[in-house]
């Protein structure tokens, strides 16, 4: 940043959104500095709340002037350090443009503003008897321009996909201030490049996004949800493909949970213990959901079942009677994360790979940690239906914590590798941030890395946008 004038320059922030909405010291600046994983440092110039889109655009100009860079923050709940900032920055909050500006139920379609909470806007859309599909663990405190900036996922992407697949039109402040607005709803513009699209997955560093278009869903009226406990592995793929044909492909949920999952989450959370009498290596959560009012639609998936049982894909299950005993088995699945933080470090990965190769990719997995690290222990868990494991890797029972990660370059070398080979992806859902900027240039090929470049170079040439992000400076 060049010198300037802090105090003038300040005050003409402040002239632009309000006194009370740029804050530089005390305690008023903590929560923004906060990172979740405790993994950075943050440090801010000062903190700026704008309450509109031209609020937001007049200050990217002025920091344009001042050749000053800003971090965008929304909810701060993403884990890989996309919203830390360094003490010659300003961290640009959008918790104020929070406004839900159109229900359209005729195009099912929802205009909302960035500052949006994610859990806000899927109650807006249930008021008018629609769905919005996005859900996350963080939806209570996510925001809308967060989810879009890092492309989010979760539980439903197998069925509705992850923001991007969700997200009609989007409008955004760029780096000299000026703003792009496509909010009409379309799904069909034929008409270049799809600009939108640039901004999705970008995590501010092309712009920041201050409103967006998203689709609606018809409600569900049949719903049906179970656990499901696999003699092996094997098992998973064909029984995902198998009751994907038999329910005319209504899974909405199909996430795989391993028996040390089920462990932990019992040994420390006593509401939740272990569903089934005895241990199953794997157990998966399945939900189907029809928009139709089928009275045999529970029968027709029992029945499925019966039918895998027979062919050796199933071990045991159990069907959630009711809603409560539907969101008790939800309830498991969200609690199995903060679980495993009772059980000492752990490294975390967030991978993708072909569906068919998961099992591989797995089980080659575990004979890499072994190899590393003895007695470690892993907890794979996540997304089966569009290939997102959530590889994480406790420490050894009894060990040292320190030892432990001091074994996360070689063991992330180990499990990104066999990602690699398998022609996986080595962020599924959480995006890059400050924590995988290394791994870009190591997996993503160099003529992608370079149209990233030009890209970021075209749109943002002085490196203003949330620097150090995605693509190291």
């Amino acid at each position: 940043m060049n010198t300037i004038n802090k105090p003038a320059f300040v005050h003409s922030l402040m002239q632009i959104v309000g006194e009370k909405h740029v804050l530089s010291e005390g305690e008023s600046v903590v929560p923004y500095l906060l990172e979740q994983r405790g993994m950075f440092e943050s440090q801010c110039l000062v903190v700026i709340r704008p309450g509109t889109t031209d609020e937001v655009s007049e200050c990217v100009k002025l920091c344009a002037k001042h050749d000053t860079s800003i971090v965008p923050i929304g909810g701060n709940t993403g884990l890989c350090g996309g919203a830390v900032s360094r003490n010659d920055q300003i961290i640009l909050s959008t918790e104020r443009l929070n406004n839900i500006r159109e229900v359209d139920t005729q195009n099912n379609s929802i205009t909302v503003e960035a500052g949006c909470i994610l859990e806000n806007v899927q109650i807006a859309a249930c008021e008018q008897q629609r769905l919005f599909p996005l859900s996350l663990g963080a939806q209570g405190s996510c925001q809308i321009g967060g989810n879009l900036s890092t492309n989010a996922g979760g539980i439903n992407v197998l069925h509705y996909g992850n923001a991007r697949d969700l997200c009609l039109g989007i409008e955004a402040v760029l780096p000299d201030g000026s703003i792009y607005s496509d909010l009409g709803g379309l799904r069909k513009d034929n008409t270049g490049y799809a600009l939108k699209h640039l901004l999705i997955g970008a995590e501010g560093t092309l712009g920041i996004i201050t409103a967006a278009t998203l689709k609606l869903f018809p409600e569900s009226k049949e719903s049906v949800t179970a656990l499901i406990a696999l003699p092996a592995l094997d098992s998973v793929i064909p029984l995902y493909n198998r009751v994907r044909e038999a329910s005319s492909d209504r899974i909405t949920t199909f996430e795989l949970i391993p028996q040390i999952a089920i462990d932990f989450t019992a040994r420390h959370f006593e509401e939740h213990p272990a569903p089934f009498d005895q241990d199953y290596p794997w157990q998966v959560l399945v939900t189907l959901q029809s928009t139709q009012i089928e009275p045999d639609f529970a029968e027709r998936f029992s029945d499925s079942l019966a039918n895998a049982f027979d062919l050796g894909l199933v071990s045991d299950a159990l069907i959630a009677q009711n809603i409560s005993q539907a969101s008790h088995f939800l309830a498991l699945r969200e609690k199995m994360v903060a679980a495993q933080k009772f059980e000492g470090a752990s490294i975390k990965h967030d991978i993708s790979v072909p569906v068919s190769s998961i099992p591989a990719f797995i089980q080659h997995s575990a004979a890499a940690v072994e190899m590393i690290s003895p007695g470690a222990r892993p907890y794979p868990f996540g997304h089966v239906g569009d290939g997102n494991i959530h590889y994480n890797i406790s420490q050894p029972q009894g060990s040292d914590s320190a030892d432990f990660l001091a074994l996360q370059p070689k063991l992330n070398d180990a499990i990104l590798g066999i990602v690699h080979d398998l022609g996986g992806s080595f962020s599924a859902e959480h995006g890059v941030g400050l924590l995988k900027i290394d791994m870009i240039p190591r997996y993503k090929g160099q003529v992608a890395l370079d149209l990233m470049r030009s890209i970021k170079k075209a749109i943002d040439p002085h490196n203003r946008m949330n620097p150090g992000k995605v693509l190291a400076d």
